[in-house]
């Protein structure tokens, strides 16, 4: 068995040395990586360490239950291949000045306050949601560290040689930019995980998002969501024309425990 995994890794290591496609996904990590890296990343931002401030769920039920209820109708679309494997939490961050909302690898998913602040509509949060449980659920995350940390260290990583390395993984999490086509992938499934029937979620609701995103991102001060997931006109286009080319619905429906959510949060 050990022979077998040693070989795996010996022959992924020649093809890496031999790709060139800087958008190639290489990923030496098994599934119960991401799990393990996205645990220790929870139990990171939940210590006094992290500087975050985490919102308690019996404090805000309403808010927990809306992002509950968005994460259910998008595991309930069939699409995503990690729906039973990955724990799914949620987890609200206090911090009304920052558009941000990211997944880490083994899909614990995180929204700032500022960013519920920032949103006209449920709709958006939906599409905001769906982009990064793609990135979680297509292993994304784990895929872009294979590359910037290289094979050799994360190599150590899995076999248990560097077990120190977890905590600067973790932090790194934190800022991990994706490539292109992470980026339209995620786009794409965001689509398919709201384009259901009957539908609750107008299925390009990551599109409008994205719009006003752009708009607010052309002053001195780039909203954080942007540094992290770079963005530009074509590419709402594109959330758009793949939700027409499904024949999924695009109408806004932004129930209304969308404005209960903001009340419970002071906005």
């Amino acid at each position: 068995m050990k022979k077998g995994f040693l070989l795996s890794i010996f022959i992924l290591v020649i093809f890496v040395s031999c790709k060139k496609d800087k958008d190639a996904k290489i990923n030496i990590f098994p599934v119960s990586k991401d799990k393990e890296l996205g645990a220790q990343m929870d139990a990171f931002i939940n210590s006094d360490t992290s500087g975050m401030v985490v919102l308690n769920e019996a404090q805000y039920p309403k808010s927990y239950a809306r992002l509950k209820h968005i994460r259910d109708y998008i595991l309930a679309s069939g699409k995503l291949k990690y729906k039973d494997d990955f724990p799914w939490k949620v987890t609200i961050i206090r911090d009304d000045t920052t558009l941000n909302a990211f997944a880490t690898p083994g899909g614990y998913m995180y929204v700032y306050t500022g960013l519920i602040k920032y949103l006209d509509s449920e709709d958006h949060l939906a599409g905001v949601m769906g982009h990064e449980m793609a990135h979680a659920d297509r292993r994304h995350g784990t895929s872009q560290m294979s590359k910037q940390y290289g094979v050799e260290t994360l190599f150590s990583l899995v076999l248990g040689q560097n077990p120190g390395m977890l905590g600067q993984l973790t932090e790194g999490l934190l800022t991990l930019k994706f490539s292109r086509n992470d980026e339209a992938e995620a786009d794409d499934y965001s689509v398919q995980y709201l384009c259901q029937n009957p539908a609750e979620y107008e299925a390009d609701g990551a599109a409008g998002f994205f719009e006003k995103l752009l708009a607010s991102g052309s002053g001195s001060s780039t909203p954080a969501f942007l540094s992290t997931h770079p963005s530009d006109q074509s590419r709402v286009e594109n959330i758009t024309a793949k939700a027409n080319s499904l024949g999924c619905d695009v109408n806004a429906h932004n129930p209304t425990g969308f404005q209960e959510m903001k009340k419970e949060l002071g906005f």
